[in-house]
């Protein structure tokens, strides 16, 4: 397998590579005056798997839609140079919201995105914690592994868990379903009960209401788990009622941290510490925020396929650190 980072500021892309038993190719990647750009491998990718890696975020240059289109002339460029099979890994896929109509003639960017990496001859696609995983499942054609984080974060959850009670809460009714997984692995690890609570939220227009509140957080520790943070206010408003109800501490965890001004909104008084993941955005880790890596996560995944072999939805990420 050749394994191209196409975002080398990134440290994420060279851990992936370790942990899959991976060397890093060449390529070059030039920009011209009028905005365009140019990638192609450096070595003969004719005949081979290819993988490419890709943070799909805006970094210091360029935007989302640079990194993906980038991301997907390259694709085309190995495939027009005779590689065998295409591989695309991208822990966190943009555009995955919009999953749906909402308002008249509303797009389905999900659906949009889907049939664009298809379009340039890519094979599989492999992606972490998606905001709608049967959304994500049916607009992609081509092989899709989805990775999740609830073992990462239970191991994370658990050795920072004093004997007080624990509760798992949604911060909507849209993310139900993943903070019951996540609950569910905590307890599997544990052994322990924990609680489960969501809260009310609507959107329209950029305005947010609802103000019903379900689940028990009275003296407990309780850990608010959304699969991303771009303002931050969807998670700030469920700790605030939280911590009204009289919950003894109120942790945040997410995957995905697409925008760095959402830390200092979260460093709330309600708030006792966020955790999030370097699956977009790499942060440095400060008393209140703690970083967890994907790499292990990505890394078995892909050394797994590189292997042949099935990809199961419980891969271990623990193990030594780089």
């Amino acid at each position: 397998m050749l394994y191209f980072d196409l975002t080398p500021s990134h440290p994420l892309g060279h851990a992936v590579a370790r942990r899959a038993g991976l060397s890093v190719a060449m390529h070059e990647a030039r920009a011209f005056s009028g905005g365009e750009h140019k990638l192609r491998p450096l070595v003969s990718v004719r005949g081979h798997e290819v993988c490419l890696f890709s943070v799909l975020h805006a970094g210091e240059v360029g935007s989302v839609n640079d990194a993906l289109v980038r991301l997907l002339l390259f694709a085309a460029c190995c495939r027009t140079n005779g590689a065998a099979r295409v591989l695309i890994v991208s822990p966190w896929l943009p555009y995955m919201r919009k999953d749906r109509q909402t308002k008249a003639r509303d797009p389905v960017n999900t659906a949009g995105v889907a049939r664009l990496i298809e379009a340039v001859g890519v094979d599989a696609l492999i992606t972490l914690e998606v905001h709608n995983l049967a959304a994500f499942q049916n607009a992609f054609r081509c092989a899709t592994v989805h990775l999740d984080t609830c073992r990462l974060f239970a191991t994370e959850i658990l050795s920072r868990s004093a004997g007080r009670p624990l509760c798992l809460v949604s911060p909507d009714g849209g993310g139900v379903k993943r903070a019951a997984l996540l609950r569910d692995a905590v307890e599997q690890v544990s052994t322990r009960p924990v609680g489960f609570g969501f809260m009310e939220k609507h959107r329209s227009e950029g305005v947010v209401s609802g103000d019903l509140f379900a689940g028990e957080v009275e003296g407990r520790t309780v850990w608010i788990m959304d699969d991303m943070i771009e303002s931050g206010g969807t998670l700030l408003r469920a700790a605030r009622a939280c911590a009204a109800r009289g919950a003894a501490e109120v942790h945040l965890v997410a995957t995905h941290l697409v925008d760095a001004a959402a830390v200092a909104r979260l460093a709330d008084p309600s708030v006792g510490s966020l955790t999030v993941t370097d699956s977009a955005l790499s942060a440095e880790p400060t008393p209140h925020l703690h970083c967890l890596s994907v790499a292990p996560l990505i890394g078995a995944a892909l050394a797994q396929i590189h292997r042949g072999g099935p990809v199961g939805p419980l891969l271990d990420p623990t193990g030594p650190p780089d």
